[in-house]
């Protein structure tokens, strides 16, 4: 429980925190059925190839189009501002960003959402202007206050038809914790649902680690979206673990990952009970924390076996048996730990960045057929987060954009979307659920 964001809201604690300039974490408005996904019309802007393509899915998701930079005006609230910067073609044109922003940036509502488009740089005409839109946005999102969040999402030519599960994503209480973060989009084949809020409806998904955490959230939430969850952890998890199953209405299967025969095993159970996956989501891990010069081998080994090598050995049974579907979806849980390191932690951190270096092999090996992407939480509010020492949990709470700790439904809803079938051109990412962490990139 977060005891501080609690006081800051009270009417002592506004008054402490404003006069002490302490951090002040703005409740976040996460995704509910019952409610709209924004609070407040979509502001639009650009003059590049995506603004037909954006506008289109903003109005499917019932969202209202605001017309003009005349909020200020008429002292209305913008739920986002969409700015599409693909076509920005020189260092000069940058100016376009400054002249949209400046006006209306102040009339972003709480827990409102900045998204700008563009083109990967390596394929636009100006690499260096498409390349500084990434500093402009991450910018942003560390300016912005009251929950609100910035993005920035790069669409390759020809992948205009694929960005609606991003879009989406983005534009909604599911994209709460994340911000600052950069997307890319290539050109696919898109499978719209036939219902965007159940998209999983008749899909399959292996998730390990399971049995309670971020693991059970993301059973949740994929059950939620119609999927049927094969919800796997170690025997001594059982009674969690069966009752994840029967909460989401899945089936359990008890296997410690590091045995020997845990990809063949998985492979038969998912293939003989299942016909086969559509999703696979790599969350089992565990710490074993020492600084280097005292951990042992033994701590070293089991945090490389259960984080990183089981993930190899069962991504490759199952390619080999032909056992992931077409379209399917491989989602690795890496860490802002492997990104930024973490003290106490090499042989965690180690495993975490490898989890990126397999999104990067394995999406390229694999595009086409399936896609590989990672999610790289920061601080989350777990129980193991809540056994780490006062003054540490507070810094890992405060030292983000929106200065609170995550939930494990945050890490759910973005593996959701990564999983989601009209993500098909969402491919070779990695992206962080830490609320814009000070730390790292």
């Amino acid at each position: 429980m977060d005891r501080y964001q609690s006081f800051a809201r009270s009417g002592l604690g506004r008054f402490v925190v404003g006069k002490l300039g302490l951090p002040n974490p703005h409740p976040l408005r996460r995704h509910s059925p019952d409610e709209p996904p924004l609070n407040g019309p979509v502001l639009i802007g650009g003059g590049g190839r995506l603004v037909d393509a954006v506008s289109a899915v903003v109005k499917s998701m019932g969202l209202d189009l605001a017309s003009g930079h005349d909020g200020a005006a008429r002292d209305e609230r913008y739920g986002a501002l969409v700015f599409d910067a693909s076509g920005i073609d020189s260092v000069e044109r940058l100016r376009e960003l400054h002249e949209f922003f400046q006006p209306v940036i102040r009339s972003l509502g709480p827990c409102g959402r900045v998204v700008v488009f563009g083109t990967p740089p390596e394929q636009a005409e100006s690499q260096i202007a498409q390349r500084a839109l990434e500093g402009f946005t991450r910018s942003v999102g560390k300016e912005l206050k009251r929950g609100g969040t910035a993005q920035l999402v790069y669409v390759e030519p020809g992948g205009e038809g694929a960005i609606e599960s991003t879009v989406r994503f983005l534009l909604s209480g599911r994209s709460a914790y994340v911000s600052g973060q950069v997307v890319r989009i290539g050109s696919a084949d898109v499978e719209a649902p036939a219902d965007w809020d159940r998209p999983l409806a008749g899909k399959v998904a292996l998730v390990t680690g399971a049995a309670r955490g971020i693991g059970a959230a993301i059973a949740e939430v994929l059950g939620r979206d119609g999927a049927t969850a094969v919800c796997l952890d170690v025997p001594a998890q059982g009674d969690e673990l069966s009752a994840v199953a029967n909460r989401v209405g899945g089936t359990a299967l008890q296997l410690d990952i590091t045995a020997p025969d845990a990809p063949a095993r998985i492979v038969e159970h998912l293939v003989q009970r299942h016909g086969g996956v559509d999703v696979v989501v790599h969350n089992a891990g565990i710490t074993r924390d020492r600084t280097l010069g005292r951990m042992d081998a033994g701590r070293w080994d089991a945090v490389v076996a259960v984080n990183l090598a089981s993930q190899e050995r069962v991504n490759e049974a199952l390619l080999a048996a032909d056992a992931l579907r077409p379209n399917g979806r491989v989602v690795g849980v890496s860490s802002i730990a492997g990104i930024a390191g973490n003290v106490g932690q090499t042989n965690y951190a180690t495993t975490k960045a490898g989890v990126i270096g397999m999104v990067d092999s394995l999406s390229r090996r694999v595009a086409g057929r399936a896609t590989v992407n990672a999610v790289a939480p920061g601080f989350i509010e777990t129980k193991m987060t809540a056994a780490v020492p006062l003054v540490i949990r507070e810094a890992g709470r405060r030292m983000n954009s929106l200065a609170q700790g995550g939930l494990p439904v945050d890490v759910a809803e973005a593996i959701a979307w990564f999983a989601h079938p009209a993500s098909a051109g969402v491919n070779g990412n990695v992206v962080r659920v830490c609320g814009q962490s000070l730390l790292g990139a």
